[in-house]
């Protein structure tokens, strides 16, 4: 496993090592051995998947302490753009914004430690997102900031008048908004 830490800190891009053959492939999506070497020491206590079509937005999505939530991210069928926010008040990036295409085909993943609004916009006909938490979800510590955010200015990779959104998502507070959660 390759890791590669991207301009924000703590957020990690992770590159598998992929085994392939004429029979197919084979990686090791995780190793708790290997990333407390490479990185930090983490237990994951809980395992999600989604299914999305083309032009779905979800996000952007985040816990509050004391239940924030570190995730390891991966697609398992097709490709999505995958957007993180820094919304940790005191961090030197507070308020950037970093996104990847990750694949079924790329097999990267991304590591997004606590403190990270969350999101990824579908780009193929279908999509299945994958990631793993190091704490439980508890909807009374969620919050969102609106992915459309002006000060952001994320751009999805989707036409807006594509995009697929659910009414709890275009209901978010903005970032300016958010800021007061701090």
């Amino acid at each position: 496993m390759k890791i590669i830490q991207t301009d924000i800190e703590g957020l990690l891009i992770i590159e598998p090592k992929v085994i392939g053959d004429e029979r197919g492939y084979f990686f090791e999506s995780f190793n708790q051995l290997a990333f407390a070497e490479l990185y930090r020491d983490i237990q994951f206590v809980q395992d999600n998947e989604a299914f999305s079509r083309y032009g779905v937005v979800r996000g952007l999505h985040y816990q509050l302490a004391p239940k924030a939530q570190s995730k390891l991210v991966r697609v398992v069928l097709g490709e999505v753009l995958d957007v993180v926010v820094d919304i940790r008040p005191n961090s030197k990036t507070f308020g950037q914004h970093f996104s990847i295409r990750l694949s079924a085909k790329n097999k990267k993943q991304l590591f997004v430690p606590q403190g990270m609004a969350h999101g990824y916009a579908v780009l193929s006909e279908d999509s299945i997102f994958c990631y793993k938490c190091d704490n439980y979800y508890d909807p009374s510590l969620e919050h969102g900031i609106d992915l459309n955010d002006k000060e952001l200015n994320i751009d999805w990779g989707i036409p807006k008048d594509q995009m697929i959104i659910s009414a709890k998502d275009l209901s978010q507070a903005s970032f300016k908004e958010h800021k007061r959660f701090q």
